[in-house]
């Protein structure tokens, strides 16, 4: 008689990892590549070409690093305005 022992998919940190590790890498590389085709098609000085790319490369790396954070620690709760209760005031206060 074989257990069945899978870890549930928000208490498996591998696969969490993976998933992360991956989604930094794609999004680095893929921002890097449109700072550079933006460098190269509007700007004519080397080093700005270069701050475009690292201005995509940054993009790509803090997306990816909200789009972890999500998933390791869930979405942050909302903090609206306060609620106001509609309790009546007592009869001293009224005073």
């Amino acid at each position: 008689m074989a257990e069945n022992k899978q870890i549930p998919p928000q208490y498996d940190l591998n696969a969490k990892w993976d998933a992360c590790l991956d989604l930094c890498v794609r999004r680095f590389v893929y921002s890097s590549m449109a700072g550079a085709f933006g460098g190269l098609l509007l700007f004519r000085s080397p080093v700005t070409r270069w701050a475009s790319v690292a201005f995509g490369a940054g993009l790509g790396i803090g997306s990816a690093y909200t789009e972890c954070s999500h998933k390791f620690d869930g979405f942050p709760a909302k903090w609206g305005p306060p609620k106001v209760l509609d309790t009546p005031a007592s009869q001293d206060e009224q005073d």
